[in-house]
């Protein structure tokens, strides 16, 4: 099926022609439907619907669309009329439209409308029968909560509208619709809320998607890599969320929501480092175990990117700040390993990445015991072969299972390997090196003109509020300033 810019196309008054032009356009297609038909009441008028099975909601089509046609008396109308009698008092279905495009013919009939075609004119009703299957709502897998709504987005971007809807009862929450990809012709929706979101954020994001030039888009992965700054840094400057929760929030605070159709993610920006270690959660919970919780975020951050280097360059360089029963007991662990401890604790940092892969790709009944196998017999038994220590067996656990604590943190493996490179070559200073310059590489990154590490080495009050703890919600009376023009979200105490 060739769908190409149709521009240079004409429709013509015989409905023969018309028709003819569209089968060669969907040439060997057998899911398009061609139903002739006699328009109400006399029967002189023939017409034609033409739609996609599949991508039509069949009860619609019967009951609103063929039903009336037929039925209708057209006895009395005049072929000036006829077109606009059909939208207004024959025709059923909502969001009725007449067009001459064949663009836009083409594209409705792909994307589940029905077109009815006359003889004798040149214009054509596009009816609104969308009415595929879709999945239904529930639970997002990777964001599972104990506290707050269960929904989750779904491939309908429709859908997915209505639940943000329902979050924010405001007309000023606005969307935005576009189409990307010349083979896909994908619908992208723009979310935000007019009067809270910055302008200027809004130009540059509208100014990337719009310079996007690909041939198809199938996920907002696409999106995301093609509109975010710092494209080769392991850190996020565009979060990504299937909870319509977490998005009403970051529009309540001025962000922008991109929605692609076909995908249950959607992407919200600008984003700055501390929101990693944010969670809708820690908004629903006492904030007293909201911070706690995230001081742990914090803690293990450092222990999954740090634990492991600092590990190699106290047993490798400098063991004279390790205490002396430790140190013999690391020791005695180590004898016999033919390795030196850089080596086995990339082995075994290598083995548990592979072992929560292979979690997550197998199927879920057989997933979880891989995993405790892997980890169980595959760990007891390196120790046994003495193929790796002891010691590095639990470092490896520990930094593991921290990282995992921190799903939206990318990069947190290769920062561990850069450290633990860097500690193997010249100890604590080569770590002290790597800090220095992964600070450096976040300070100057900038997410769509918000710098990267806004807030965090701030001692502001204001700023310090819903960053390394959550402030109760009656002292957070102000919006993050940085990326809103309306600062006052609540009144104050």
């Amino acid at each position: 099926m060739n769908t190409n810019n149709f521009s240079n196309i004409k429709l013509t008054k015989s409905l023969d022609e018309n028709i003819k032009m569209i089968k060669n356009i969907f040439n060997n297609d057998t899911t398009v439907v061609y139903r002739e038909l006699l328009l109400g009441k006399p029967t002189s008028t023939k017409c034609t619907i033409i739609y996609i099975d599949g991508m039509v909601n069949k009860h619609t089509l019967n009951e609103n669309v063929i039903k009336p046609i037929l039925l209708c008396d057209i006895s009395n109308i005049n072929n000036n009329e006829l077109m606009n009698i059909l939208m207004k008092k024959v025709l059923l279905t909502g969001d009725n439209k007449q067009t001459s495009l064949v663009d836009d013919i083409i594209n409705g009939i792909i994307y589940g409308k029905t077109m009815l075609i006359i003889d004798g004119f040149i214009e054509v009703l596009s009816i609104n029968t969308i009415g595929w299957e879709t999945r239904a709502i529930s639970e997002p897998q990777s964001e599972t909560i104990v506290r707050g709504p269960r929904e989750g987005f779904t491939e309908s971007m429709n859908l997915n509208l209505t639940l943000l809807r329902r979050r924010i009862i405001n007309p000023k929450l606005k969307f935005e619709f576009m189409r990307i990809g010349k083979q896909t012709k994908t619908q992208i929706c723009v979310c935000y809320i007019d009067g809270i979101a910055e302008e200027t954020i809004h130009e540059e994001l509208i100014k990337r998607l719009n310079k996007i030039d690909i041939d198809g888009i199938l996920d907002s992965g696409y999106i995301e890599e093609l509109i975010k700054d710092a494209q080769y840094s392991p850190f996020r400057t565009i979060i990504n969320t299937e909870r319509p929760d977490v998005v009403a929030g970051k529009l309540l605070e001025g962000r922008f929501a991109v929605i692609c159709d076909g995908s249950p993610v959607v992407l919200t920006l600008p984003t700055i480092f501390i929101e990693v270690f944010q969670s809708n959660e820690d908004y629903y919970d006492n904030f007293i175990f909201s911070s706690f919780v995230r001081l742990l975020r914090w803690l293990c951050f450092f222990i999954g990117t740090s634990v492991s280097a600092i590990y190699v360059a106290l047993v490798s360089f400098h063991q004279e700040l390790i205490p002396t029963s430790l140190l013999i007991s690391i020791y005695s662990a180590r004898k016999g390993v033919p390795f030196p401890s850089i080596v086995e604790t990339m082995i075994m940092m290598i083995t548990f990445e592979i072992l929560k892969e292979a979690g997550l790709r197998m199927p879920k009944y057989i997933g979880g015991a891989i995993t405790i196998v892997g980890t169980l017999v595959l760990g007891d038994a390196a120790v046994n072969a003495r193929l790796v220590s002891a010691p590095v067996v639990i470092i490896t656990a520990i930094t593991g299972i921290a990282s995992l604590m921190l799903p939206q943190v990318l990069g947190i493996v290769e920062i561990r390997i850069i450290f633990l490179l860097l500690s193997s070559f010249i100890g604590l200073y080569g770590y002290i090196f790597g800090v220095m310059g992964i600070v450096l590489h976040m300070m100057s990154i900038r997410s769509f003109g918000i710098p990267y590490m806004s807030n965090v080495p701030s001692f502001s009050t204001e700023d310090v509020k819903d960053t390394i703890i959550r402030a109760p919600w009656w002292n957070m009376y102000l919006r993050p300033k940085l990326y809103t023009k309306n600062k006052r979200r609540m009144k104050k105490r």
